[in-house]
């Protein structure tokens, strides 16, 4: 009886999962314009009254990545790019030529970019370290703002960034897509379902090859990237802060520079990016959280472990920057009677893994075009980038000091106050245990 109870639970829940994975391809799929315009100069007559046109400030690899995204979704028009290399201009029109599309404008300044009655809204996809240059270039437009991660390499601009979104009268959207791989998805859904009981401990991890080239090789140079934890790993960070529901209290870490770029310079600039590093964060409200990066493996892996009090959830994903060798994403909770208890293929259709970071790509710019035409979306506010940036510039202050490093007296030391009104994300104000249980 209690075998035929548990079985009918399990088979129950095993459909639930893979609704779940159903739905959010469907939504996807839904999603794609059926009016899209072939040309990027096409007027109304044309493309339909309403569709949104987009300028792209920096046409790098992040940036065509999303050219790519939004030619798929077709939700949009790109009318003008703007980059001050000539290189990444070229290769960001050849892949307009390559899919057919006419093409855009080419601005000479962002003047140009703001003074353009078409664009209905701003991406910026330039290296981090000119994050708050070009927003401060681009505000008075009043345009709505994509922002790729992390959204600042310093503290200071971080919560400059946050505090000004505050009052910005337009949707400002950050480029955190990795809480939108499949995995993740499932993985969000089902912790916040209560699968796996209240959260008490968090495991990351990262094993991937080495930092790809880019323009000027900035990714190389702490100076200009924000370091490798702010920004490689603000993605996981910010799954471990949405995970943990609470703020950081204490961050130790270890790590530092074993095998990449060890003798790499540019410019007569030696590079002094880390490539690995063991992170371990305590929050506030009690859970308590890892991370491991290696950035010198072979293919590429990650993984996610939360444990609860009602049992252990895991997320994975295997993939390869190698040409004809595809990802696969799995989820497995180790709970009695879940659907996922022997794991789930979660891996996207071919059509959506191919859309840009295994399909995580799509899926954000589908919340950004709702915040585009005025609706509300579940896309990572400035709040949410501000504070897995904090998270990671603790932990990078924790491999330069060697010691464990308080989040609080650390701010309160540099003068910083990012607890103001609408500086805290709503998911991680819930009380802590203390405050929940009071004596």
């Amino acid at each position: 009886m209690v075998a035929v109870s548990r079985h009918c639970t399990r088979i129950e829940v095993t459909a639930s999962v893979k609704e779940q994975l159903d739905i959010i391809i469907s939504d996807l799929q839904s999603s794609i314009g059926s009016n899209a315009p072939e040309s990027a100069n096409a007027d109304e007559s044309e493309t339909g009254v309403g569709t949104p046109g987009y300028a792209i400030i920096g046409t790098g690899m992040m940036g065509r990545e999303h050219i790519r995204a939004i030619f798929q979704l077709k939700q949009a028009r790109i009318v003008g790019i703007f980059d001050e290399d000539a290189g990444s201009v070229k290769r960001a029109l050849r892949e307009f030529t390559q899919s057919g599309h006419d093409a855009p404008a080419v601005y000479t300044d962002l003047d140009d970019l703001t003074n353009d009655d078409r664009v209905d809204a701003i991406l910026i996809c330039t290296p981090n370290f000119t994050h708050r240059q070009v927003f401060d270039a681009v505000k008075h437009a009043e345009k709505p703002i994509f922002l790729e991660k992390p959204m600042a390499t310093t503290l200071e601009d971080a919560i400059y960034l946050a505090e000004t979104s505050l009052s910005y009268p337009a949707s400002i959207l950050l480029g955190m897509q990795y809480r939108y791989k499949s995995q993740y998805q499932l993985a969000l859904s089902a912790i916040n379902n209560g699968d796996v009981g209240s959260v008490k401990m968090i495991s990351l991890c990262e094993y991937r090859p080495a930092f790809l080239p880019k323009v000027k090789e900035w990714n190389k140079f702490a100076i200009y990237s924000g370091g490798t934890l702010v920004e490689k790993c603000c993605h996981y960070f910010d799954l471990m802060n949405r995970i943990a529901a609470s703020l950081p209290a204490r961050v130790f870490a270890s790590g530092g520079r074993a095998v990449n770029f060890t003798n790499f310079s540019y410019e007569g600039q030696a590079s002094d990016i880390d490539d690995h590093a063991l992170v371990i964060v305590n929050y506030e409200n009690g859970v308590r959280g890892q991370f491991t990066l290696n950035m010198f493996s072979e293919e590429l892996y990650e993984g996610l472990t939360v444990s609860g009090d009602r049992g252990t959830l895991w997320a994975e994903e295997q993939a390869s920057f190698k040409p004809g060798r595809g990802s696969s994403s799995k989820i497995t909770v180790e709970v009695p009677g879940h659907a996922a208890y022997d794991g789930f293929d979660c891996t996207f259709p071919e059509a959506i893994e191919s859309g840009g970071h295994y399909g995580s790509t799509l899926f954000e710019h589908v919340r950004f075009a709702k915040r585009v035409q005025g609706q509300q979306s579940d896309g990572a506010s400035c709040a949410e980038g501000l504070w897995a940036i904090i998270t990671a510039w603790m932990a990078q202050e924790s491999i330069r000091t060697n010691t464990v490093v308080d989040v609080r007296e650390t701010l309160a030391r540099l003068g910083l106050d990012p607890f103001g009104e609408g500086l805290i994300p709503e998911i991680n104000q819930r009380p802590t245990s203390d405050e929940a249980n009071p004596s």
